[in-house]
Order: structure tokens, then sequence, then C-alpha cells
């Protein structure tokens, strides 16, 4: 035990003062703790996918990084020669949701949108493809009741879909 000196107490005062703003100053940095920002946690967790006739995919790696703020996807398709990376985050500039898709054969798509009910849907600028129409990107996940995410990829042209490109049932793997 120190004795409580003049200078003891000035250091023991200001050494609780410092505690009490560093913990108030840790609750105050989440930048990344609001309801939009934590709208696609329904995705965070570990996957198995399997397709719409219920054949296993893959497995899908959805983590929380940079302090919460980003949600990381790591695909591997259930025969291992297709992977991608995704990340996914809450832009609070212009108030929607973006993903970057990067996968091993250089494809990529950036979407952007928001969560509308249990649904998070993100779409691509329209694009023109080679047989010179217009197109557009649209993949939706729905929280299911039991906790299970539909991903519904389908291509747009003019509003009305063309063409489903995935259909997939993501089931919680045990962890």
């Amino acid at each position: 035990m120190f004795p409580l000196t003049g200078r003891n107490i000035y250091f023991l005062v200001a050494f609780i003062l410092w505690i009490g703003s560093a913990a108030r100053a840790q609750e105050d940095t989440c930048a990344c703790c609001t309801d939009n920002h934590m709208a696609f946690d329904f995705w965070v967790g570990t996957w198995k996918v399997t397709d719409a006739e219920g054949s296993f995919v893959g497995r899908n790696r959805i983590d929380k990084v940079e302090d919460g703020c980003v949600l990381r996807e790591h695909w591997t398709s259930s025969k291992g020669n297709f992977s991608g990376t995704s990340l996914n985050f809450y832009n609070s500039k212009t108030r929607q949701w973006e993903q970057l898709w990067v996968d091993n054969f250089g494809n990529h798509l950036k979407l952007k949108g928001n969560r509308v009910g249990n649904q998070m849907i993100l779409s691509s600028e329209d694009f023109v493809h080679t047989d010179g129409n217009t197109y557009q990107n649209r993949i939706t996940w729905t929280l299911n009741d039991n906790g299970t995410v539909r991903q519904l990829w389908e291509v747009l042209q003019d509003d009305k879909v063309s063409n489903v490109v995935f259909d997939g049932l993501y089931s919680k793997e045990d962890e």
C-alpha cells in the first residue's frame, strides 16, 4: 500500500479518470453497431448449401471481420474446383449494402441494395451481354422461419426474370 500524499492522490484520481474515459471510448467507437450495419447478420455462420433439388453443392462460411463492419464470405463448391470470396458492408454514406464478389476464375460481381423484411436484396448495375441485350443481376437472401437461408440469383431483363443462375438453401453446420 502506498501513503495517500497529495501527489499519490493526484495520480490515483488521474488513473481512475483515465480508466473511465478509456472504457467510454471503447463503448463509443463501435462504428458498425447500428441496426442497418447488422441487417445481414442472419447470413453469418458456417453453412452446408444444397440446390433446389436438395443436392449438396458446397460450403459457405460467412464471418464478421473488421470490428463487425464487414461480412466476409468464403465459398467452396462440393467438388472443390470453384471457390470465391465476397466482402459485404453497409455504406453509411449511400445508405445501402454493397457486395464485391471475386472467384478463382477471375470473375467479379458488384451488388448493392438493402434489407426488406426478412430479405437482403442486392442488385448489379445494368450490363450489356454478348447477345446485345441489357440485363441486371439480382441476388436475394431470405431468412426462413427455421433459420435456413435461401439464396436466389436471378438475371433480369426489363425487370422480368430471364434466367435463374442459382437457387440454394443454406443450412447451418454444427460449429
